[in-house]
């Protein structure tokens, strides 16, 4: 009993909560890069969850108020290609893989959007939304970056190593602290690109605290004063 107590349950989470599978997968990426990104057969692991992170998108996507094929038209090119550079990492895949994966993270933040939008209640799990629409649109820019950098290199730089060449969790970073509005730290842009997508991102990162945790702040304290009248 106890076994199929727990199956149900997880089943019921999977249900009412899928934001928070892809919150958690996210945020359990950056765990791996701390034990995995020193060596190339673990960015090649890490590469590999990467694309089931892909898989665990098209699920939430899938299931928000979002048309379907459109989800579909996105997310297979990214998948298949993303697994292809997993096991031939050449520039050109690797510049393709990350800027589908862009346009791919970067829609399913904005199905997330909408999907928060759409109601005037907070549930536990447009708390979880609101998580992963704040990661996903960091993936989302990390990925732009690598395909900016990728394409035409040079296009972000460093005062402590000019010349070196960037992983994708410095682009990471710097996608967390640009999103985040703490600072570009010490990677900055210098193509004209690249600084055209740290402005988009900025803008995104305002809009984000703007229209989606100021509502949800504002939905909350009105619940709570509905309920307590």
């Amino acid at each position: 009993m106890d076994r199929h107590s727990n199956v149900r349950q997880r089943r019921s989470l999977s249900r009412k909560h899928p934001s928070a599978y892809l919150l958690g997968a996210q945020l359990l990426s950056l765990l791996l890069y701390v034990v995995l990104d020193d060596n190339p057969t673990g960015r090649a692991l890490l590469g590999a969850f990467g694309v089931l992170v892909l898989v665990i998108v098209f699920w939430v996507v899938n299931r928000s108020r979002t048309v379907r094929w459109i989800a579909w038209l996105l997310v297979a090119p990214a998948f298949v290609v993303s697994l292809l550079a997993v096991f031939m990492p050449n520039p050109t895949l690797v510049m393709w893989a990350a800027l589908l994966e862009a346009i791919v993270y970067i829609y399913a933040a904005g199905s997330l959007i909408a999907y928060m939008m759409e109601d005037y209640r907070v549930t536990v799990d447009e708390l979880y939304a609101a998580g992963a629409t704040f990661t996903l649109l960091a993936w989302g820019y990390a990925n732009a970056y690598l395909a900016c950098e990728t394409w035409r290199p040079g296009s972000f730089t460093t005062g402590i190593d000019p010349a070196s060449t960037w992983t994708f969790i410095e682009f990471l970073s710097l996608s967390f602290t640009n999103l985040t509005a703490t600072g570009l730290g010490d990677l900055l842009p210098v193509s004209t690109l690249a600084r055209v997508l740290v402005m988009l991102e900025q803008f995104s990162g305002i809009g984000y605290v703007a229209v989606v945790v100021s509502r949800l702040i504002g939905l909350t304290i009105s619940n709570r004063k509905r309920n307590t009248t």
